[in-house]
């Protein structure tokens, strides 16, 4: 039986080598880019138009790939279908006109959903209209090997190069809005490689990175699909700890005094520099462009990362491994979305949390440690520095 499985494997492999082939040889006729788009990546069907997913819609359209949208919100949709893209109704409309299928969305029960929903993506029977589905939501491994699982029992409606059943490949994302705005997303993919190298032009038309997590010669596919989400997990993991620990030292160094942006100065030339304090600055009023200088609208949810944290704490457990770091940040996103915030951009554990200041009113803190007798605090402080 295990026989059977790896030549099965070997023999799809075989077949995706040939089908990329043809996928990277250039079409004439295409004037809008110096790069041909491989034929079989021409239509590409995207769902999950919210903050990550909007932009790199956009970006497949500005490169001149034939994109059809659908969202839930229809405010959003309407926006593409007022630039002339194809807005559908249900993600079955979305799969019927497309040879690729991208999904960017919120959780787990959202994915499932789209696919195996009533009107999902393989609501249409036994033969499907794409050959390759492509997740960039981040979701936990079980779901994601059970998706899969499900696909490759499928058959193709056409015949799209040598493969005979849809395949999928899991590809969550790193550098959150700004990335998927400038199109620098680093993807994170897992599955089987072949069909990643066939498909990495779509990838660079949303990013910039393209990082392969999964190995070769396992001989099932759905093991390929864990290291790629335990990579986005554990990079979720350090980002949500890093902006905590950045937000907790700005406001220390606004009540002992420090302007946030002498301290991001300080931090851009010290030990301390990472890229929160360098790209996402937390502090209102230091840097623009970044979720902090528009009210804490338009990022990465806190709300999305507690669920991050939720998985990365599950996936811990699973192996017997000890996170107390994890667990105490994932309390501080519950507590913010339990007050109000879960739909503000992470940073806003700075003014939230830990009760940060807009920059700009720190003058005002410092008259107060003046009376209150902060200064002297601040002048031990200095001298204790110095001896």
């Amino acid at each position: 039986m295990a026989s059977f499985g790896l030549r099965r494997h070997t023999i799809l492999s075989r077949c995706l080598r040939s089908l990329a082939r043809p996928l990277f040889q250039p079409s004439s006729g295409r004037g809008f880019s110096s790069t041909a788009i491989p034929i079989l990546l021409e239509r590409v069907g995207f769902i999950g138009l919210g903050n990550m997913g909007f932009h790199m819609a956009t970006n497949l359209i500005n490169a001149g790939y034939t994109v059809t949208v659908h969202d839930i919100d229809i405010g959003t949709m309407k926006k593409f279908s007022e630039r002339g893209v194809p807005a559908k109704e249900t993600p079955r409309e979305v799969a019927e006109s497309s040879d690729v299928i991208i999904t960017m969305l919120p959780s787990s029960s959202n994915v499932l959903d789209v696919y195996t929903g009533q009107n999902g993506l393989l609501s249409s029977g036994n033969h499907l209209s794409p050959w390759l589905f492509i997740d960039s939501s981040t979701i936990d491994p079980q779901t994601s090997r059970l998706l899969s699982d499900k696909v490759s029992k499928y058959h193709l409606k056409g015949k799209k190069g040598y493969a005979e059943n849809p395949i999928m490949l899991d590809a969550p994302v790193s550098g959150g809005v700004p990335a998927a705005e400038a199109g620098t997303l680093t993807f994170m993919i897992g599955g089987m490689e072949e069909a990643y190298l066939a498909a990495k032009p779509l990838f660079l038309s949303m990013g910039k990175n393209t990082i392969y997590c999964g190995g070769t010669g396992n001989g099932v596919v759905s093991l390929l699909l864990c290291l790629n989400y335990a990579a986005k997990l554990c990079n979720n993991l350090a980002l949500a700890i890093s902006m905590l620990g950045v937000s907790e030292a700005f406001a220390l160094g606004q009540s002992l005094g420090i302007t946030a942006s002498t301290l991001t100065k300080v931090f851009k030339s010290s030990s301390a520099r990472c890229w929160i304090s360098d790209s996402y600055n937390p502090v209102p009023g230091v840097m623009a462009g970044v979720p902090s200088s528009r009210n804490y609208d338009g990022g990465f949810t806190s709300k999305l990362m507690a669920k991050d944290l939720t998985l990365a704490m599950a996936a811990a457990t699973e192996v017997g491994f000890k996170c107390p770091i994890t667990s105490e940040a994932y309390d501080i996103y519950k507590k913010m979305c339990d007050e109000g915030f879960e739909s503000k951009d992470f940073s806003c554990v700075f003014r939230h949390y830990y009760s940060g200041l807009v920059e700009g009113t720190i003058l005002t803190v410092q008259k107060q440690m003046e009376v209150s007798g902060g200064a002297q605090t601040c002048k031990i402080l200095l001298e204790s520095a110095s001896t």
